[in-house]
């Protein structure tokens, strides 16, 4: 029998995967935080501390935001450490320094410090919160060590409230605090906090006495030490559990935990969110956030609805996806969507229901966790609900399919008019038919209204119906007197039928509407993806986007589109762009750091429009702009997805049409190239033969008869170097070409390199003779398989060009070495040098170092020098020296030379 064996070989997706987030992370700043559980315990000053000691190491060091809060000793260590200047911002006809984002931007240090992570900026700026801005910092690659408590956590915040009774209104979300490459604790005991408190070392005495009182509490302190001591525990844990991956220590989990919390309009929303948020951190779960829209939650109010948008929103500042549920029953539409996006656990608030009203209906988490099999629930306290009560409003996605307040009574009207035109027809068949008959007539006026105008309206025709039969049909006549008691039954059964009736025709007009809402945004979706897939030009791709958004969304559309320098411009301009308030530079914003912004954001939260990047596989292609008449008809998780969907189509069309004129301009290159290969082949034949015949001829004129003149020899000599020189040029075209078309094959033979290097100077002696050579070839050099022609006029293309861009006297040195299973070779000189930012672009055909050189040549040696070494799988490129000079430097596969057969 075999054991098996685990397989511990990491899974190709996650290790592709955390590859690319580690050059990521080298990509952007490292963040350091200095974490702590109160003011007082001294987390700036541990910040600046270890600030100075950066400095003396040779870190670039700049103070971007330091508050010392008047400690003296805390201010001493600001000394010697460079400060960026604060930017005054006006705030109510006040002047307020805040950090200046830009100027540390352009500054751009190793390091900065910007104290008080959850800080709020002034009205105006740029972000409304530090946190941002140092998101900002990090992305332009500047380090940065910032301070922040525990009570500013977003997940912690009702907990220290709860605590402290205090509601700290700053906040940041856990993933700010998470991405941190370092966490310090800046840990201080109670009693010695309190000591430095009566000391006057933290607040002044007045101050300091009434800190005492509340928040500084000794229960206080020690409750929210335990929290920062725990919160770090559980980051060291989660480094622990990721180093455990990365070595493959365990195997990687095949399932992972899902949760799905369950917000509504009542109170506590947003401590249930935050429950969840902890609960899934402490799992490594995803999670998501949904709000089910039954029909009865169909009518709450705006700020009920507000409140909704406030607690999703929350949900995803902390992590969460968000998804908006339209369902009859909330319980099995939680289920099912549980079930389809395999949620092993339910998180829901607690019922403060009692009495009769639980009675009639279960709360949320007793009907769950009856019926839930194979999901868990957890439910979560909070300290009150409030029911919706409000009856008022619209529907999310188009409010002029819902009527408004105002606009709902011509519904009650239509349910008098049909219940008064239904008694009229009763009247008139009376005769004909039973009294029990009339009956129908009514539930069929009644279902019209339920279909037509809603619940209201059919509930109010069903009262009157039963009314109208009561007083016109039923003995005595016209009066509510029943002489049968009989009839009090019969009554009753015809109100609740018609209310059943009524009800189940409602719904039924609440579920068509809501697909009807699903078939629009499909609709949508096909419409845009058919008419972009036909789109040839840029412009014809934002004038179709830029009218089916329009229309969609109701709002102003500009699409804008960055030309070659990545500058964004607007690409067909409609008429109110400037005056909806579309700003050019949040744009540009958007744009550079690829993250939605302005209206509905957290970036530049006071822009009028909504900025979102149309980011496609490849890059970002633009940027959209909308200002919307309606906040919601955006703003609606559903709505947000479909915007975000669409300006994924938008972008991938903008690829297509890009990558189309990438492939027409390559084409159009390629047959160029063929064509040019073509004619340099054609004429470099024709040219050879009368430069042999006319270099032959010059070196004839001084044996043809007696010795020429010194004026007639010089020239003879000139017509042959310049008939030589020219013939060398031809013969360079002529391999270009034949290179380029694959016509040449090579010649590969197992031999030393030193052979086809002595070569090269001894065809090159001439040109060299003025020069220094020296050649240095490590001994252990092993034999190559190449094509020796074809290598020696790689070395004599960099000989000449060595000789012909260096003064005379200058060192030529070739130089050779083992790397692993390569051999690399340099050709190196002392000369000027190669021009800066151009050592790839020399490589091209027809290329030269200075477009104006006295160093005369057409710009295809090192051409034909890059396609014989790649034609033998090697590498070649060219470099400055850091003393001087230019070196290239080609690179040859070593292989494994064939074995010799030993003589016998």
């Amino acid at each position: 029998m075999t054991a098996d064996v685990p397989n511990n070989r990491p899974d190709p997706d996650a290790l592709l995967a955390r590859i690319e987030a580690e050059a990521e992370r080298a990509r952007k700043g490292r963040l350091k935080v200095f974490f702590g559980a109160c003011p007082g315990v001294g987390k700036t000053y541990a910040m600046l501390s270890a600030a100075r000691l950066a400095k003396e190491q040779g870190t670039d060091v700049v103070v971007g935001v330091a508050e010392t809060h008047g400690r003296a000793e805390t201010a001493r260590l600001l000394e010697g450490l460079e400060r960026l200047p604060a930017k005054p911002v006006d705030y109510q006809g006040r002047e307020l320094a805040e950090f200046d984002l830009d100027a540390a931007l352009a500054r751009k240090p190793a390091l900065i410090l910007v104290d008080e992570l959850a800080h709020s900026n002034v009205a105006g700026s740029r972000h409304p919160k530090r946190w941002q801005d140092i998101e900002e910092l990090l992305d332009a690659g500047i380090d940065v060590w910032t301070t922040v408590n525990v009570q500013h956590l977003e997940s912690l915040n009702d907990i220290v409230g709860g605590i402290t009774g205090i509601q700290v209104r700053e906040t940041l979300p856990d993933r700010i605090f998470e991405r941190a490459d370092d966490v310090a604790l800046v840990d201080l005991p109670p009693d010695e906090l309190l000591q430095r408190m009566k000391e006057g070392k933290v607040y002044l005495a007045h101050q300091a006495e009434r800190a005492i009182r509340n928040f500084f509490r000794k229960g206080n302190l020690i409750a929210l030490r335990e929290l920062s001591l725990r919160r770090t525990a559980d980051r060291v844990d989660a480094q622990m559990r990721e180093y455990r991956d990365d070595q493959a220590i365990r195997d990687v989990w095949q399932a992972k935990e899902r949760l799905l919390v369950c917000v509504g309009p009542g109170a506590g929303g947003d401590r249930v969110v935050r429950a969840a948020a902890r609960l899934a951190a402490s799992l490594h779960a995803d999670w998501i956030a949904v709000y089910v829209e039954t029909a009865k939650l169909q009518k709450l109010s705006d700020s009920n609805r507000d409140k909704i948008l406030r607690t999703l929103a929350l949900a995803r500042e902390l992590g969460a996806e968000t998804a908006t549920l339209s369902g009859q029953e909330d319980t099995q539409t939680l289920l099912a969507y549980a079930v389809s996006r395999n949620a092993s656990k339910l998180v829901v608030g607690k019922s403060l229901r009692t009495g009769l009203s639980r009675m009639l209906r279960a709360p949320l988490s007793d009907r769950l966790s009856a019926l839930a099999e194979d999901v868990d629930v957890y439910v979560v306290a909070h300290e009150e609900e409030a029911p919706p009560t409000d009856k008022a409003t619209t529907m999310p996605l188009d409010a002029e399919m819902e009527p408004s307040g105002k606009q709902r009574w011509p519904g009650y009207a239509w349910a008098v008019g049909v219940c008064a035109v239904t008694t009229v027809v009763a009247s008139l068949v009376h005769p004909w038919f039973d009294i029990a008959n009339l009956i129908m007539f009514y539930l069929v006026g009644v279902v019209w209204v339920a279909a037509s105008f809603g619940r209201g309206p059919a509930v109010l025709g069903s009262v009157l119906s039963v009314l109208a039969f009561d007083f016109f049909f039923v003995p005595p006549h016209l009066s509510f007197t029943v002489a049968d008691t009989r009839y009090l039954l019969t009554f009753f059964i015809m109100l609740a039928v018609a209310l059943t009736i009524s009800g189940l025709a409602a719904n039924l007009r609440y579920q068509a509407r809501i697909a009807m809402y699903r078939e629009r945004r499909t609709r949508a979706l096909n419409e845009l993806g058919r008419e972009l897939a036909g789109a040839l030009m840029p412009e014809q791709i934002v004038d179709t986007a830029r009218q089916h958004l329009e229309s969609l969304f109701q709002a102003k559309v500009c699409i804008l589109l960055p030309d070659a320098q990545d500058k964004l411009h607007v690409t067909l301009p409609a008429a109110g762009h400037k005056e909806a308030g579309l700003e050019p530079a949040i744009a540009q914003w958007v744009y550079d750091h690829q993250q939605p912004a302005g209206l509905g954001t957290q970036s530049l939260a006071g822009a009028p429009m909504h900025y979102l990047p149309l980011k496609a596989p490849m890059r970002t292609r633009g940027v959209l702009a909308l200002l919307p008449s309606q906040k919601r008809l955006i703003f609606l998780p559903e709505q947000t997805r479909l915007l975000e969907t669409l300006a994924g189509q938008i972008a991938l069309a903008l690829e297509r049409v890009h990558y189309v004129e990438v492939a027409q301009d390559a084409l159009v290159k390629m047959e160029s190239e063929r064509l040019r290969n073509g004619l340099l082949s054609a004429l470099s034949h024709d040219l050879r033969t009368p430069l042999t015949v006319l270099a032959g001829l010059a070196d004839s004129l001084p044996l043809a008869g007696p010795p020429l003149p010194t004026t007639q020899a010089e020239i003879a000599q000139a017509i042959r170097a310049e008939s030589l020189r020219t013939s060398l040029l031809v013969s360079n075209l002529l391999d270009m070409a034949r290179l380029q078309e694959g016509s040449i094959r090579l010649k590969r033979e197992w031999q030393p390199l030193d052979e086809v290097i002595g070569a090269a100077l001894q065809g090159m002696a001439s040109q060299l003779a003025r020069h220094n050579i020296r050649v240095d070839l490590t001994a252990d050099l092993p034999l190559l398989e190449f094509d020796s022609v074809l290598m020696e006029r790689v070395f004599c293309n960099l000989l000449e060009n060595a000789a012909k861009y260096t003064p005379p006297g200058s060192l030529i040195e070739i130089t050779a070495h083992n790397e692993a299973d390569r051999v690399a070779i340099a050709v190196s000189d002392n000369g000027p040098g190669l021009p800066p930012g151009k050592e790839n672009i020399l490589f091209e055909k027809f290329a030269r170092g200075q477009e104006e050189s006295p160093v005369s040549g057409v710009g295809l040696g090192l051409a034909i020098v890059r396609a014989i070494v790649q034609a033998h799988k090697g590498t070649v490129h060219a470099e400055n020296r850091p003393e001087g000079g230019a070196r290239f430097v080609i690179t040859l596969p070593a292989g494994e030379p064939p074995s010799v057969p030993e003589e016998t």
